[in-house]
């Protein structure tokens, strides 16, 4: 009876256990099928969306730039292919020890270790490529190559290079790229739409124009971004990618900059500071725009040491300096025929007007002397004879008693004062003095010896190259002209100067005047009639930075090159129908005539002889 009863008991037992299994299974299937009903129906698409999110990804591809030409089809900037070593942050996760790897078999300066560590964290956090080591050979590529089976988290890519054909010759011109800041930055992903991420096709990543050309046609030369969609697993590893839209190469950039005009400057100037600008009198196109010392654009572009940068930076001779744009030089004896415009046009002076310079102006108001360049001065002069031997007393003489507010005036309108060029990067327009400009830059009244200066392109009155280019092609074109651009066959309308009384008698004697200072043989510039096979006019200036009471002080002075007087020339030709107008300043250069005008032959030749 007792085996009985055991044995009901371990029956109803397991009884009870099997009903607890059943009910315990039970509602886990229950669970089970209503999250499957949950993922599978309910909400379906809100899973769906998200698994496609996290599978594919837009990714934006950067356009190569747009090639650059001077006037004659030569290429000036291109883009060249190279291979980086390209890592990917993400996957690393000892940066230190991934360096130590690679260095050794690979040869990986400190400033690209320092360059890398710096970015790391950054990268790694975006999930973005981060460039190691730039241009590699073809000898450590094969290296990383065999085994790159070790460094999944690296890998040789495929770039490009801006690449400047004549990096010390059109540096200021055309300027160069960089990576963008951080304003520039956020511009370019909200103007261009851009994604997260990015497949960069330069080495530099993201590039944007910083100066000259490149920068003021950025938007012409900088193309159209792509899109692709990219596969990748949980791990953010790449599984496929394929184009949704090509990336659009930027246009191509025609330029009027002329190779050879530029070789010829920079070889005559020889590392000298100045500047050189000429140009086609046709249009009012740029071809040369040149400034001495220059600068490595390829080095700005696509990578410079910190030492090498702040060697630049910090350089007493200033290469980053756009002379030719920005440098403010007193015109000096360069303005005298402008002046001499100025007298015929007011009825104060006409050709036959002579006086008798005895190598000094004597200011009525106060006596005070003011000296010609001459000692003894020029005897008998008239207008002709004052341009082309370039009398400071004719030019004293006729300044003071010129009208400081029609004078300023005349020179506004030959260029003076304003911008000369429609596409130049950051040019300086500079200023015109006159009373109230005085009297709000210096707290002091206007006197007649200031208009008396300004009689020989000294005092106050100061000019760029670019200006003194547009002056001289102004009178090359007896008033006709054009706003000055760079860019090839930009359309543009023709203006001129109103003169009542100056005519086109007055033009032909001043062009015979300015001839004369090369062709004649008391020309202050004679010696350079030997140096081309065809006619030049031209007026050159000795721009003073120190005045002294007589001599003795100036010959002091010179004594500290830094204080030497500035070497100018303006001319145009080859005469009787120039074509081209010319500007050359050499600082410290002292005299206009020996050494301004050499440099301006050579680039004349250059132009002229095509």
């Amino acid at each position: 009876m007792t085996e009985i009863n055991e044995t009901y008991k371990e029956k109803i037992s397991f009884n009870k256990r099997l009903i607890f299994l059943y009910v315990t299974f039970g509602i886990l299937g229950v669970v089970f099928y209503y999250q499957i009903f949950n993922l599978q129906i309910s909400n379906y698409s809100e899973y769906e969306i998200a698994a496609i999110n996290n599978k594919n990804e837009e990714i934006s591809v950067q356009p190569l730039r747009g090639i650059i030409f001077d006037r004659n089809g030569e290429i000036l900037v291109n883009n060249v292919p190279t291979f980086d070593l390209i890592t990917k942050p993400f996957f690393i996760d000892d940066p230190d020890d991934f360096l130590m790897k690679l260095s050794s078999f690979l040869e990986i300066n400190e400033e690209d270790k320092k360059a890398f560590l710096s970015q790391f964290e950054k990268a790694k956090t975006l999930n973005k490529e981060l460039t190691l080591k730039q241009s590699i050979s073809d000898e450590d590529k094969a290296k990383f190559l065999v085994r790159s089976h070790m460094f999944e988290n690296a890998y040789v890519g495929k770039r490009y290079l801006r690449n400047y054909l004549y990096p010390e010759i059109f540096s200021h011109s055309i300027g160069y790229v960089g990576r963008p800041n951080e304003e520039e930055l956020d511009e370019i992903y909200e103007l261009k739409s851009l994604n997260t991420k990015i497949n960069f096709t330069y080495t530099n990543q993201l590039i944007v124009g910083k100066t000259g050309l490149e920068f003021v046609y950025e938007d012409i030369l900088s193309g159209e971004f792509g899109n692709n969609l990219r596969e990748v697993d949980a791990r953010g590893k790449t599984l496929d990618e394929k184009i949704s839209s090509e990336s659009k190469v930027g246009n191509n950039l025609y330029t009027s900059l002329d190779l050879k005009s530029h070789q010829a400057a920079h070889k005559a100037l020889n590392n000298r500071k100045g500047a050189v600008v000429a140009i086609d009198i046709k249009d009012g196109s740029i071809v040369t725009l040149f400034s001495s010392p220059t600068f490595p654009t390829n080095q700005l572009a696509n990578g410079i040491l910190q030492k090498d940068f702040d060697e630049l930076l910090l350089s007493e001779e200033k290469p980053f300096f756009n002379r030719a744009l920005k440098g403010r030089y007193p015109p000096a004896s360069a303005i005298k025929p402008a002046i001499a415009m100025y007298g015929i046009e007011e009825g104060l002076i006409d050709w036959n007007f002579s006086i008798f310079d005895e190598g000094f102006f004597t200011l009525p108001e106060d006596g005070r002397i003011y000296r010609d360049w001459k000692e003894g001065g020029h005897g008998n002069t008239n207008l002709f004879k004052a341009i082309t031997q370039s009398s400071n007393t004719y030019f004293f003489d006729l300044a003071y008693r010129s009208d400081i507010y029609q004078l300023n005036k005349h020179l506004l309108s030959l260029g003076f004062g304003d911008k000369a060029c429609i596409d130049c990067f950051e040019e300086d327009k500079v200023f015109v003095p006159e009373p109230s400009w005085k009297m709000n830059k210096h707290n002091f009244g206007w006197f007649k010896g200031d208009t008396v200066n300004m009689g020989v392109g000294q005092g106050y009155l100061v000019s760029t190259p670019v200006q003194l280019a547009k002056y001289a092609y102004i009178m090359a074109n007896k008033g006709k002209f054009s706003d000055l651009s760079l860019k090839k066959d930009l359309v543009k309308s023709e203006k001129s100067i109103e003169f009542n009384k100056f005519s086109n008698d007055d033009w032909f004697k001043l062009h015979e005047s300015m001839i004369n200072v090369i062709e004649g043989n008391t020309g202050t510039a004679r010696r350079l009639r030997e140096k081309k096979n065809y006619i030049v006019a031209a007026k050159t200036g000795t721009a003073e930075l120190v005045s002294g009471d007589n001599r003795e002080q100036y010959s002091e002075t010179r004594l500290d090159d830094n204080l030497r007087d500035h070497a100018l020339i303006i001319a145009f030709g080859p005469m009787p129908n120039p074509r081209y107008a010319v500007s050359v300043v050499v600082e410290n250069g002292e005299s206009g005539g020996s050494v301004a005008g050499p440099v301006a032959i050579s680039v004349l030749n250059s132009l002229i002889q095509e």
